[in-house]
C-alpha cells in the first residue's frame, strides 16, 4: 500500500481548523483541511508519498483549491505546485521554523489579488503593414525582392521583421501597462505565445483599487476595440508574485 503525505496548496493566518470540502487534488475526493502551528496554517490534503504527476488537471485543482481558500481570507501565500510532504508533523516543523518569513509575507499581501492582462492584436495584416511602413530598410528589401526575387533577401527580411514584430510588441505593451499600473502595486511581465499575443502582464492590486481597475479596463476597450483584444481575468491568487517553494532537503531538518 503507498504511504499517503499531505498535499500543500497554501499558507493563511488562522489557528482554526478548517475545512474546504471533498475538492483535494487527484481526483480520489480527498478533503481540504489545515495543519496549524502558532497561528499559521497550510491547506493541505491527502496524497500519496509517489512521484508527483504534472498536467493540466492536477494544476487545475490546485489553482481551484488556493481560490475557494480565497473566498474566505484576504491574505493568501500560494506553495508551489507539487509539493507533498510526508505527514502533519513535517509540516509543523517548517512552519516552525520559517514562521517569521511566513507571517511577514502575509502583512505584504494583507487584502490584494492578483489581476492578469493578455492583449492580442485582432488584425496581423495591418500589424505587419505598419512593421513595413515604419522600418524603411524593410521597405526597401521588399521592393528588391519584386525586382530580383532573391531568397537571400526574403530570409533577411523575414528576420528583420520578426525582430521589428518584438520591438512593436513591447513598445505596445508598455502603452497599455502603462495605463494599467496606476492603480496597481506592481506588475510582471509574462512570456507572449504566438505573433498575435502582445502583452501578458500580472498585477498585484489592493482590493480597495480592483473597481478602478476594472473602469481602466473598460476604457482601453473601448480605446482599442478595433486593434485589440483583451483577456482580463481575476482575482486570482498572488502566483506571480508570492510562490511559497520547499526544497526536499528542508523535510529532513
Amino acid at each position: 500500500m503507498e504511504k499517503e503525505g499531505k498535499y500543500i496548496y497554501c499558507i493563511i493566518e488562522t489557528m482554526q481548523e478548517r475545512n474546504f470540502g471533498p475538492i483535494g487534488i487527484g481526483g480520489r475526493g480527498d478533503e481540504v483541511l489545515t495543519i496549524g502551528y502558532d497561528e499559521l496554517s497550510m491547506v493541505v490534503s491527502s496524497h500519496p508519498m509517489t512521484k508527483f504527476v504534472v498536467n493540466r488537471e492536477n494544476m487545475f485543482a490546485h489553482e481551484k483549491v488556493i481560490e475557494e481558500v480565497m473566498k474566505e481570507f484576504d491574505s493568501v501565500l500560494p506553495v508551489r505546485f507539487g509539493t507533498v510532504a510526508s505527514g502533519a508533523e513535517e509540516i509543523r516543523n517548517l512552519l516552525d521554523r520559517r514562521c517569521r518569513e511566513f507571517k511577514d509575507l502575509l502583512r505584504d499581501m494583507d487584502h490584494k489579488i492578483e489581476l492578469s492582462v493578455k492583449g492580442i492584436w485582432k488584425n496581423m495584416d495591418m500589424i505587419f503593414k505598419e512593421i513595413a511602413e515604419e522600418n524603411k530598410e524593410i521597405k526597401r528589401l521588399k521592393e528588391k525582392i519584386s525586382n530580383l526575387k532573391s531568397q537571400i533577401s526574403k530570409i533577411e527580411i523575414g528576420k528583420m521583421v520578426e525582430q521589428s514584430l518584438a520591438k512593436k510588441k513591447g513598445k505596445e505593451a508598455e502603452k497599455i501597462v502603462d495605463t494599467l499600473r496606476r492603480t496597481a502595486i506592481e506588475y510582471k511581465l509574462n512570456k507572449t505565445v504566438g505573433d498575435e499575443m502582445f502583452m501578458n502582464a500580472a498585477f498585484l492590486v489592493d482590493k480597495g483599487w480592483e473597481k478602478q481597475f476594472d473602469n481602466i479596463m473598460d476604457n482601453l476597450s473601448d480605446q482599442y476595440k478595433d486593434r485589440i483584444k483583451f483577456m482580463y481575468t481575476g482575482p486570482l491568487p498572488v502566483f506571480n508574485f508570492v510562490n511559497i517553494v520547499i526544497y526536499p532537503e528542508e523535510w529532513e531538518k
